[in-house]
């Protein structure tokens, strides 16, 4: 299902104290309160209000309601009067979405000059808001505390970021991925507990022999390649021995029958995301490279050798991606340390997304070196300059991480005419050598997602619901204290699960 089909409900704390005139102003006000804070929301999910809320029984009832609504993704919850705590702790240990809760006021100002006890008696936020946020505290229930008047460009961001968060969280829940093949021979860090991450983030890892692949290639007809092929001469520069009447041209049919037969399974099977291995080809021609690039363009998620948790976690920040902004699976693969400022040339054999550059890719085909297959077709292009960061989920044993790495994107130092492969060249903060220490030791895998859109603030909140460990290396970043963090982290999570 789109966003534009989720909701966020929006719900307003009171209690029959107050009389019918002053649930009538509250109800009134909150309906504007909302209002103003959906005007940020950018993302197509809506926000929706919900009547006042004035005792335990409603309040758990909505809830559990919001618990239960397929297209509720998130709650905003807001004590515009004093709301007593009690009221609220069936509510909250029935609530399985998402919760962030809204310090706010009907207000901005003050009408200084006019105030009186019925604006006094209206106006309890400041106080209603601490009541409720203590026992939201005392039962240990994560949320996101956003403060300050809807109309604030700054609480419109934050509110904006958590709404992306709960997105993916959605994604995750629900996140289904096929896995062409095993993992990589002897490779650790792109395995991992399958059934730890599904009870964790919800996601369903499923095995298909790779031969499933190859039967469905050999049942796509030529007809349908064909058309296909003409739709990539229509959207990317095709290399003249790839086109049709060329002398590669079978190349770039069979590249389309991958993927085709790709889409075919992973749209019967409800698939958000894939694996393949190229030690695990089966009877393919090819190592599947245009068709993942392709897919990826698409919001699926995917990862080399059979890394699952790389293919998950692309799948989920897809879906976190605001509308123009790209996110792709990525590969530290080689260092230029100088002269000039040290750089990353990251890459893959085939599978990078053409959503990170503003270039048109070009579609060649070229020798692997590996696989022992035929020469795989694919996009070459090279990521445009911003600024981002690269994340990675990995399996610790006792629990799992996230790791992110602020970078800047820039152009490459001299140009790449050699390598025939999708690519890009950034700048790890706070340096490559800080940055490459930092991020071992918190064991981070060689295999990444890197975005120039979604928000660290976003991957933050995603982290929070999940609550799952997050390990920032940025331009404050300092090998020292970056230690004991791990440490004291590693302490606080072994400690801390037993108590979940």
């Amino acid at each position: 299902m789109e966003s534009s089909a989720k909701e966020i409900w929006f719900l307003t704390g009171s209690q029959n104290l107050y009389g019918e005139q002053t649930l009538k102003e509250v109800a009134e006000q909150s309906e504007k309160v909302s209002a103003e804070l959906a005007k940020g929301i950018s993302s197509g999910v809506k926000l929706v209000w919900k009547p006042v809320l004035k005792t335990p029984d409603a309040i758990k009832r909505t809830m559990l309601d919001a618990t239960s609504d397929d297209n509720c993704i998130g709650v905003i919850t807001w004590m515009h009067t004093f709301s007593p705590a009690k009221m609220w702790i069936a509510g909250l240990d029935a609530l399985g979405k998402p919760l962030l809760h809204l310090h706010t006021q009907a207000g901005q100002s003050l009408p200084w000059g006019t105030i009186d006890m019925d604006f006094m008696n209206l106006n309890q936020a400041a106080h209603g808001d601490r009541e409720y946020a203590h026992m939201v505290s005392r039962m240990a229930i994560a949320r996101k505390i956003v403060v300050g008047h809807p109309s604030e460009a700054s609480v419109k961001t934050r509110v904006d970021a958590w709404v992306y968060a709960c997105i993916g969280w959605n994604k995750s829940q629900n996140l289904k991925l096929a896995r062409f093949g095993d993992n990589m021979r002897y490779v650790s860090v792109t395995d991992g507990d399958k059934v730890s991450a599904q009870m964790q983030f919800g996601m369903s890892i499923e095995q298909f022999g790779v031969n499933t692949l190859a039967t469905e290639v050999e049942n796509v007809s030529d007809s349908d390649a064909e058309a296909l092929t003409t739709t990539y001469e229509e959207l990317y520069e095709v290399a003249e021995e790839l086109k049709a009447g060329g002398a590669r041209h079978d190349s770039l049919v069979y590249g389309a029958k991958i993927e085709l037969a790709l889409r075919k399974i992973l749209e019967a099977g409800n698939f958000d995301a894939l694996t393949s291995n190229f030690e695990d080809l089966g009877t393919l021609r090819q190592l599947p490279g245009l068709a993942i690039q392709r897919l990826m363009a698409d919001g699926y998620g995917f990862g080399g050798e059979g890394d699952w948790k790389t293919s998950a976690l692309l799948a989920i920040m897809k879906s976190m991606t605001p509308k123009g902004g790209g996110t792709s699976f990525m590969e530290d693969y080689t260092y230029h340390f100088g002269p000039g400022t040290p750089k990353v040339l990251g890459a893959h054999m085939l599978e990078v997304c053409p959503t990170i550059t503003k270039a048109k890719p070009t579609i060649e085909v070229h020798p692997l070196g590996i696989g022992g297959k035929e020469d795989p077709v694919r996009m070459v292009f090279t990521a445009s300059a911003s600024t981002g960061r690269v994340v990675c989920l990995v399996d610790m044993g006792d629990r799992f991480r996230l790791i992110c790495n602020e970078i800047e994107i820039v152009e490459p130092t001299e140009d790449l005419p050699n390598l025939p492969v999708a690519r890009a060249v950034w700048e790890p903060k706070p340096s490559l050598a800080e940055s490459a220490e930092a991020w071992m030791l918190a064991g981070g895998s060689h295999h990444t997602v890197l975005t120039n859109a979604v928000s660290i603030e976003t991957l933050e909140d995603f982290a929070r619901i999940a609550k799952t460990e997050l390990v920032q290396i940025d331009q404050d970043t300092n090998l020292r204290n970056f230690r004991k963090e791990l440490a004291f982290a590693s302490a606080y999570h072994r400690l801390a699960e037993p108590l979940r």
